[in-house]
């Protein structure tokens, strides 16, 4: 049986991940679907647990024999996409696919499966507190803050090709609605939003 897909996007440090591991303890019905990348693991990542760690070669050998649902180059030379062997995975479990992607590949996702999908955009309250976000979480330089920060601006443009939106400004009232928009979800027919 095919589950349904719940879709996370939104632009570097709006709060979709840790959104999405909250929702993740309240569905035992769902599972997380791991992303293949090109980038180095970070501190504490593991492979075939945060990601499927590639090289850029394998990556593209991949992309070759379409074995991607959705994939881009999010920053130069470094892929991110998703496998189609990661739904297979999970739906043979009898459960429901929940994705953390950027804003690309939750379109690209929602394009392909429009029935079974539902695409949420988490929404920053500010592209000043989304900075702040960046800074704080001292992750990245800041010539990649300024990158993030100009790509966001951008993905914030596509807000309304999703099909709900969260603001993002309390994350426990954010988390509480996502729980209850995918509540709707997985207890709708699937043939509407």
């Amino acid at each position: 049986m095919e589950g349904k897909l719940i879709i996370f996007s939104a632009p570097s440090g709006a709060g979709k991940t840790t959104i999405v591991h909250r929702v993740l303890e309240k569905f035992n019905n769902i599972e997380f679907s791991i992303s293949a990348t090109t980038r180095q693991p970070r501190s504490g990542e593991k492979h075939g647990e945060d990601y499927y760690f590639l090289s850029v070669p394998d990556f593209k050998r991949r992309i070759i024999k379409n074995e991607f649902i959705e994939y881009e180059a999010v920053y130069q030379n470094q892929f991110y996409g998703t496998l189609k062997s990661e739904l297979e995975r999970i739906w043979k479990k009898g459960k429901h696919v929940i994705f953390d992607v950027d804003v690309q590949g939750g379109l690209n996702i929602k394009k392909q499966y429009p029935k079974k999908a539902l695409a949420i955009f988490i929404m920053p309250p500010g592209l000043e507190i989304l900075e702040k976000r960046l800074l704080s979480r001292a992750k990245d330089d800041e010539r990649s803050i300024k990158e993030r920060l100009n790509k966001a601006r951008l993905e914030l443009t596509y807000a309304h090709d999703f099909d709900k939106v969260i603001v993002n400004e309390d994350l426990d009232e954010a988390v509480n609605e996502a729980i209850q928009i995918i509540n709707n979800f997985l207890n709708s027919n699937g043939s509407d939003k």
